[in-house]
This record gives structure tokens, sequence and C-alpha cells, in this order.
């Protein structure tokens, strides 16, 4: 039985987006997960998967601890010896990627979009492409979950060999079942995910205070990862938001919902887009790449100008103005889009087809030396 190893920077995003394809691996291999946090490492090992603990400053860039990293990936795999790894996210890719490199382990990279580094220019840029033009040098297979960051990554060289374009994790579409539009009068604006600047939790927060109203009700959903929470308070008390925390069960409050607000500044392939789509709700997003790609202007959401307060309320101005049963269409639309294109079954075959693929020239390569 072989060995798959899987770098991973939370065990929420490994079992929710990637649970499916850890199951199929499962089925024929030993698949051990190399995680920072115990959130659901506990899910995770009922199911047969094997747990790391192994911290990651995921945001820190330390030159230190990155190298400690290195080592740490590097003394895991002599020891574990898998006979195939998958990354994913910026530090696993490229810190695991190095060490598989170094010792001759084949491995797949997943670029889960680009991060806040990619913006920068100088000298900052230039450290990360090189990181990843190492980190990537090796790999079986490169994928990318939208055109934008694969063109990006080719056009800078930071990717030589195979690669391969995917919808981003895909949506289970039957955990994320197709929900009846509410009936009720209360347009409710949910946003989904961790309270971060990147995430445009700013110009939210600026809308909500706004638009919030008797009828027009923003509910917030997730971690305060950043120093947002005094005023998150503050705007809860003017009566603008309603912080429901954090919640494993997404689908109630996504069916609760009117649309679903993502004011994100880059995504690979936004989930909660995927998962609001494939309920049944319209989304109003971002006019970026891994946002544009899982709506369609006046049919399934509306889009609108990343950074900009003003660009996200004409957005929500123009949904508040569509009667309920054109809203009920985009989100049927939705939907529909979910089941003919991001199909999470589609993306965990393009992987297994790839792991198949690596595994087997691994043991052509073992056969030659022996």
């Amino acid at each position: 039985m072989s060995k798959i190893l899987i770098l991973a920077n939370s065990s929420s995003g490994l079992y929710d987006f990637r649970n499916e394809l850890l199951q199929a691996f499962l089925k024929h291999h030993q698949v051990i997960a190399s995680l920072p946090d115990d959130t659901k490492t506990e899910l995770l090992k009922a199911e047969g998967v094997q747990v790391e603990m192994t911290p990651i400053n995921r945001r820190g860039m330390n030159p230190l601890q990155d190298l400690g990293l290195y080592f740490t990936y590097r003394k895991m795999l002599r020891r574990i010896r898998p006979d195939l790894v998958l990354t994913y996210t910026i530090k696993p890719n490229v810190y695991g990627g190095m060490a598989c490199a170094s010792l001759g382990i084949p491995y797949l990279a997943t670029v889960t979009g680009l991060g806040s580094a990619f913006e920068k220019n100088g000298p900052v840029l230039h450290l990360v492409q090189m990181l990843y033009r190492a980190g990537l040098k090796k790999a079986s297979c490169v994928f990318f979950q939208n055109e934008e960051n694969q063109r990006i990554f080719r056009s800078a060289n930071l990717v030589s060999g195979r690669y391969r374009l995917v919808r981003g994790s895909g949506v289970n579409l039957k955990k994320y079942r197709f929900e009846p539009y509410p009936e009720d009068d209360v347009t409710r604006f949910l946003y989904v995910g961790r309270m971060m600047k990147e995430k445009g939790i700013e110009e939210l927060l600026d809308a909500a205070k706004a638009l919030h109203g008797m009828n027009v009700e923003f509910q917030i959903l997730g971690y305060c990862d950043e120093d947002y929470q005094e005023l998150l308070d503050e705007r809860e008390k003017e009566g603008a938001i309603v912080q429901l925390g954090f919640h494993p069960d997404v689908q109630a409050y996504y069916k609760r919902a009117s649309a679903v607000v993502m004011p994100t500044y880059h995504e690979g392939m936004s989930n909660v887009l995927m998962e609001a789509s494939a309920t049944g709700r319209p989304v109003i997003a971002t006019n970026i790449s891994g946002c544009r790609e899982v709506f369609e202007e006046g049919v399934t959401g509306l889009g609108f100008a990343p950074k900009s307060s003003e660009a996200l309320i004409q957005a929500l101005k123009k949904f508040l103005a569509l009667p309920r049963n054109e809203r009920a269409m985009m989100g049927r639309s939705a939907r529909a889009k979910m089941e003919r294109e991001f199909d999470r079954v589609k993306v965990v075959e393009a992987y297994l087809e790839e792991a198949r693929r690596a595994l087997k020239n691994q043991h052509k390569e073992v056969a030659k030396d022996v």
C-alpha cells in the first residue's frame, strides 16, 4: 500500500474542501496529513487519516522560522518515506516542495491563490517568486485554481513542468443542496469568512453602516483574524451588523440569506461563492479572478470593483431594487451553473489522474534503480 502525505496549513480547509479526495485515496493508500492545528483533526483521524502536527506561521516572513519549516518537512519526509506528497498553499508549496525535490519524492502542488505578496513590488515580490520557483521546480504537476494565477506563474517562469487548471476545490453538490429562496421581507446580506483587510471587511462594514435598516440586515459569520473586533462590536451596537461567530454548519446560514457578499481582494477560487451558489443564493462579489469565474453578471450574481466601499454599496443597492422573483431566479441559475461547471467530483478525478501518473512514474524510476 502506497503512502500519500499531504502538507497543508489548515485542518478545516483540508476536511471541508478536500475530504472527498482523502476518502478516494484512503480506499487504496495510507494517508498522512501534516497540519498546524487540531480544529478538525479528530474528524480526519476517524476516517483513517494519520495526523502529524506541524506548526506553521501562515503569514509571517521570518527567514529563520521558514528555514526551520523546511528542515521540519525534510525530517518528516525521511521518517515517513511517502510515495507521493500533495502540497497546498504557499508555505507547504515552497518549503514542502523544496524538501520533496531534495529527496527525490514526487509531489503535486496546488496554488490556491496569489496572496498579498504578489501585490507588492521590489525585493518582497522578487523573494516570493524566487521561493516559488524553487518549490515548484520539480513538481510532478502544479494545479492552478484560476486562469489568471496560471498566467502570472507561467509568465514569471515560476512553473516549468506539467501544470493543470481545475475549478478550485469544486463544491459538494450533495452537501450543499438547493434550498428554496426565503419568503420573508427582510433582505439578509451574509458574509462568510475571516475578518481581514484582504477579505474586504472594511468595505463591508462601510456598506453595512450606509445601508442597514428595518428590512436590511448584514450578517457576519467567521473568525476575527485581525484587529477588527472593536470596530465590529461598534457596528453591532449601532445595529449595522449581526455577528454570528463561527459555526461549522454554514449551510443553515446560506439557507436564510437573501444573497452572499464577498468583497475580497484576491482568491484562488472562492469556496464560499461556490457553496452559496450551490445552495441557490445569488452572490455579490468583487470582479476579480477567483470570484468572477463563479458567477455570471446579472444572471447568478452581481460584481463590483475591489477595494471600493462605494462600488460595493452601489452593487448592493442594485440588488435591493430587484423583485423577489428575480432574486430567486438568480439563485436557481447559480445552482445550475454549479451543477454544470463546479461539481467537486470532477476536481477529485483530476487529482486522482495526476496522482496515478506520478506514482506510476515513481515506480518506473525505482525499477530502473533496482
